[in-house]
């Protein structure tokens, strides 16, 4: 039932608990170019020259030109031994899915790979179970639950460490016991399904795509995160340097360029799965025939559960023979789905944006707004999650704290601070200064982006627009959305207001939006 602004004119409403942050399921991967480990030079007297061969396009194999005259270095029996026949010969049970392949967006990239039905599925049949064996996990590569944790709880993520091991694991190229898994991740360049790389590989040019999107800041923070990582990774080294003993190579920092690192976390990070209800040291994975072979939705309940020594799949909806088999990616908003996997889900339930509001320093009644807000669960900096299709809940959420932050009367704060419910009626002006503000702060948000949603449409009814800027396009123009149905609230709101002459209390320590 619709709340009436008159009604919940208050300092302060019911609280309402703040929504539980959400962990990204996972992240993404590439290298560069190596021979086999037999044939590596000293990896000093190469580095110059490698360090200025690192690039985007190389991914964990690397060494394949992608031009359109493919390379044909790889063997017959090599090509006929896809990843699906080594995982059988490799304890892979019988299953009911198949690879298939669908082209890239880019005439120069391969095919890309997806898992399928091979036979009709109903829900709850098991698509496949993959055995421990075949499952990359900290357990597995460091084989020392407490250095994994240890290593995990200090600086360094789970990711982090994947990544490394592949990598180190890509130099021995077919000596690798991974080899076919490494060439799989190769070939899907860290892309998924889509085709899109995601926004950590894009350059400058194409991250202004996002212009007016917090997601472009978002990506520059995620960058810098990967370079500490990157800092910190001789830390695996010496702490576990019983794993590196079988490589003959330098330490990380010194064997991997930055550029080369960053390439394979963000290939992990496609595909890394997170695992529930097993150890720290087991609970990010990665699965042949998971992701990106599987389709993210967010829609999709499907999830890849750990179960009696293997991880398996069982599915949630009915498949038909040759249907692309999806799973669930998670509680997260497209933000992350961009980040993460290179794709926006025009469908996601799960998307948000965040309001950020804060109570002003300088007001000489800050402590005690402080701990107004503190007693209603809030925090004097307070995120506001604006979830889709939930606008104006997250509007009425707002507006008890944006009331209490202009309160300046001292008679009146020491009304608010002895109440133990909301504080009504609200004075004429005040709604009207909080309501302004709150509906000034949208259209600035709605400004700040380069295009208007008209034009975002035309964009994406193009079917030649650059796949990158396509899924940028669909990410603003899913944000500007939901600021649009905030500001309509707000904006519904001041015109349901009684006296419309009333004008705005002035606010010498009104609270911050950002």
């Amino acid at each position: 039932m619709a709340v009436s602004p008159l009604h919940n004119r208050c300092i302060w409403s019911s609280p309402v608990r703040s929504s539980s942050l959400h962990r990204p399921l996972l992240v993404s991967l590439s290298a560069r170019k190596s021979k086999s480990p037999g044939l590596v030079p000293s990896f000093r007297s190469t580095r110059r020259r490698n360090l200025c061969s690192a690039s985007s396009s190389e991914t964990l194999i690397g060494s394949r030109k992608e031009d359109g005259k493919q390379s044909q270095v790889v063997s017959k029996k090599e090509e006929e031994e896809d990843l699906k026949s080594w995982m059988h010969k490799n304890g892979l049970p019988p299953c009911k899915v198949v690879l298939k392949e669908k082209p890239s967006h880019n005439e120069k990239h391969r095919p890309i790979h997806y898992v399928a039905a091979s036979e009709d599925l109903q829900v709850g049949d098991i698509a496949f179970s993959v055995p421990d064996s075949l499952v990359v996990t900290l357990k597995r590569v460091l084989g020392n639950e407490t250095i994994a944790e240890l290593l995990t709880t200090n600086k360094l993520s789970e990711l982090a460490c994947l990544a490394l091991y592949l990598m180190y694991e890509k130099k021995q190229g077919k000596n690798s016991f991974w080899y076919p898994y490494i060439r799989e991740l190769d070939r899907q360049r860290g892309r998924g399904q889509l085709a899109v790389e995601s926004p950590l590989l894009w350059s400058e040019a194409e991250l202004a795509y996002l212009t007016g999107s917090p997601t472009k800041a978002e990506v520059h923070e995620r960058a810098e995160g990967i370079k500490r990582e990157y800092n910190e990774l001789d830390t695996v080294w010496f702490m576990a340097g019983s794993l590196f003993q079988q490589y003959p190579y330098d330490s990380p920092t010194e064997a991997f360029p930055f550029e080369i690192f960053k390439q394979a976390f963000v290939a992990v990070q496609s595909c890394v799965v997170h695992l529930q209800k097993v150890s720290l040291a087991q609970r990010f994975a990665l699965v042949p025939l998971g992701p990106p072979l599987l389709a993210y939705r967010s829609n999709c309940k499907a999830m890849l559960t750990a179960t009696n020594g293997a991880v398996q799949l069982v599915v949630d909806r009915p498949y038909k023979a040759g249907e692309s088999i999806g799973v669930w990616c998670g509680p997260q908003p497209n933000s992350k789905l961009l980040i993460n996997y290179g794709f926006v889900d025009e469908d996601n339930s799960y998307d948000r944006l965040v309001v950020e509001a804060s109570l002003n320093t300088e007001d000489p009644q800050y402590q005690d707004k402080r701990m107004v807000a503190q007693r209603n669960g809030k925090l004097s900096v307070q995120a506001f999650q604006v979830n889709v299709g939930k606008e104006k809940e997250t509007v009425f959420d707002m507006l008890p704290y944006l009331r209490l932050g202009y309160v300046s009367d001292p008679s009146e704060m020491q009304s608010v601070i002895s109440s133990q419910g909301p504080i009504c009626p609200v004075s004429p002006c005040m709604e009207r200064a909080v309501l302004d503000q709150l509906a000034d702060y949208f259209r600035t948000r709605l400004a700040g982006y380069p295009t208007t949603l008209s034009e975002d449409e035309s964009l994406l009814a193009d079917a030649n627009l650059n796949p990158k800027k396509r899924v940028a396009t669909q990410l603003i123009r899913l944000e500007k959305k939901m600021l649009h149905a905030c500001l309509k609230v707000a904006v519904d709101m001041i015109n349901q207001l009684p006296d419309h002459t009333v004008s705005p209390c002035p606010a010498p320590y009104a609270p911050l939006l950002k």
